[in-house]
């Protein structure tokens, strides 16, 4: 296993005075794809916020990229770290085109006024965007793409500081079946492309797991169920822990699906 990217020891988080993680280990390393499970509510959003550098710790220690949390700048860390998600759609305009979009995602922002951006910005930006299966769609604005076609563009702009880890929170919340399969698709083949980014895909349906899958955290109110390898977590059983319900799994090939029982 490759140096740890990420790693959190015995990280709390308490807001408003209600917990939201107790005491959690978790460590992501760069040959590795993630996706972590539990049902609405579990924490799995904040989660993720901790590993974008966007929330600190209660308790606990958060490290990215060897760096510990509290005790690094944190500002060029963040250009290593790559975030997409479906609530960031509603944030953008709808009238920016694909490029302008992707192109912001060089500085974080969602207006391309904000900035002052070159040449070799937009050719970032053309190059995250045909590495998503958007090669022609530069001057399509955000609001005539399909749902589908609008979580690849966040994907892409996820993607174009050439991070070194993804974090996904439910990029597929919204999504009818085309819009779901395009960006399995896309996400498959980013985990297969050589000195590609380590990821995290959020999600809370085992339908949206990507083949390439290689780790599953499952968590429960705040707390982790299971972690590994998926071959080895990813059972009927644990589903019906973390979602409280009995639960069937099926699996076709490296896809799965599931339903109550």
């Amino acid at each position: 296993m490759d140096d740890p990217l990420l790693e959190l020891t015995a990280v709390s988080v308490t807001l408003d005075g209600k917990r939201i993680l107790a005491e959690l280990d978790w460590t992501v390393s760069s040959d590795q794809h993630w996706v972590l499970i539990g049902p609405n509510g579990s924490g799995k959003s904040t989660l993720v916020r901790l590993a974008g550098l966007q929330l600190h710790p209660s308790g606990g220690v958060v490290r990215l990229l060897g760096h510990e949390l509290g005790r690094v700048d944190i500002r060029p860390l963040r250009a290593r770290v790559g975030l997409a998600s479906a609530s960031l759609a509603d944030q953008l305009r709808s009238r920016l085109t694909t490029e302008e979009i992707v192109r912001c995602g060089r500085t974080g922002a969602l207006e391309p006024w904000w900035h002052t951006y070159t040449d070799e910005d937009t050719d970032r930006a053309l190059v995250a965007l045909g590495r998503v299966g958007l090669d022609g769609y530069e001057a399509r604005t955000f609001g005539t793409l399909s749902s589908g076609e609008r979580q690849r563009t966040l994907l892409a702009r996820a993607l174009v500081n050439d991070p070194e880890l993804v974090l996904l929170d439910e990029p597929t919340a919204g999504l009818d079946l085309t819009g779901r399969e395009e960006l399995v698709a896309a996400l498959s083949a980013l985990a297969q492309a050589e000195n590609g980014p380590a990821t995290v895909l959020v999600s809370h349906h085992v339908e949206d797991i990507p083949p390439t899958t290689t780790h599953l955290l499952a968590i429960r109110d705040g707390q982790k169920v299971s972690s590994g390898p998926i071959a080895d977590t990813l059972d009927a059983a644990l589903l019906s822990t973390v979602f409280g319900i009995d639960v069937a799994l099926d699996r076709n090939g490296q896809r799965y699906a599931a339903r109550a029982v």
